[in-house]
């Protein structure tokens, strides 16, 4: 069976976290309660360190317009996070997170997402730009764009048709083979591949498979560095099946898609649920061609993996992962002195 022999590394950790979306920003909002203030700092906390890599394929809602309008990396993803991560997310948070109801231009568009379009422009520097929003909103960790080159997605279903666009392939309903990013070759940053390369845990997902979770790792030298890294590597399975884009999909089936895209050795250990949301959820997830992901623990572990089962689920009008639940799980698991 593949993995380290032991599930806990050395503490204070320093923690990577791949992802985008929702998936992400709530993993990320459960971990900052576990890091240290100041990073260097002597740490009582398990974490010395959280860096968070955010994909940047996104081309739909207000990202998407203020990517065509200003050419500008999406920020929506990115805002997700730097809201998760902060401070006060009572004020500074609701204030990011704002959305502008109407109006010609501005209705639509997010508070937090004109922000990071705006830092953009006065720095010439998305990356800077997110850099400076970090401190504004005194975030506990540090969050990068998976690359700053502009970069698209395009997706390839089972029938052999290609289609362009995150939101185009997230709505296809027909299964998706494999994803690539266009151009294939674009530069992560420098301060990723050293975040990577001083890991003592990676964590990747939870997120869209093939429109958050997979992009992430798809920049050069992203995948190779993780494969070659020391770290303990976790991969946070799904709760629901998403229509089109994984339905069906169990959870050896999302990690099976993970090994096709990037090969074995990219993780250790794999995180599933096992708590059901209630019928009422499920009825409305149902009717959109969603519903839970099965946790089949034998299948991942006749490929060679190890499977880690817990209730981290929580319902809203959604079903979500609880920020608590699953930061008090890894940090007991694999952050333990």
């Amino acid at each position: 069976m593949k993995g380290k022999p032991s599930a806990g590394v050395r503490v204070p950790a320093r923690v990577v976290a791949f992802g985008g979306g929702t998936g992400l920003s709530s993993l990320l909002r459960g971990l900052k309660k576990y890091v240290a203030r100041r990073r260097g700092q002597p740490a009582r906390m398990p974490i010395a360190d959280l860096a968070a890599v955010v994909t940047v394929t996104d081309d739909g809602g207000s990202s998407g317009r203020l990517r065509r309008d200003y050419h500008v990396l999406p920020p929506g993803d990115i805002r997700n996070c730097l809201v998760a991560l902060s401070a006060d997310e009572a004020l500074l948070g609701r204030l990011f997170q704002y959305r502008f109801p109407r109006g010609p231009g501005l209705g639509g568009h997010s508070f937090g997402n004109l922000f990071l379009t705006a830092l953009t422009g006065v720095t010439g520097d998305f990356a800077e730009a997110v850099r400076v929003s970090s401190e504004v909103l005194a975030i506990r960790g540090r969050i990068f764009p998976s690359t700053t080159d502009p970069v698209g997605l395009e997706g390839e279903l089972e029938n052999g048709l290609r289609i362009l666009g995150e939101t185009r392939i997230s709505r296809s309903k027909r299964r998706i083979r494999r994803v690539r990013l266009r151009p294939r070759r674009v530069r992560p940053l420098p301060e990723v591949l050293d975040a990577i390369g001083r890991a003592d845990l990676i964590l990747i997902g939870p997120g869209s498979l093939y429109t958050s979770v997979i992009p992430s790792l798809l920049v050069d030298g992203i995948a190779d560095a993780v494969r070659r890294s020391q770290a303990l590597r976790v991969y946070i399975g799904n709760l629901m099946t998403q229509p089109g884009e994984t339905t069906g999909y169990s959870s050896a089936d999302h990690v099976k898609a993970l090994i096709e895209h990037f090969g074995p050795g990219m993780i250790d250990w794999v995180v599933l649920n096992r708590g059901k949301p209630s019928s009422r959820l499920s009825r409305r997830y149902g009717a959109q061609g969603a519903g839970p992901v099965e946790t089949d623990i034998a299948r991942i572990e006749a490929l060679g993996y190890r499977a880690l089962v817990a209730d981290v689920m929580e319902e809203s009008v959604v079903v979500r992962h609880h920020p608590d639940r699953l930061a008090r799980l890894l940090v007991r698991r694999f952050l333990t002195p």
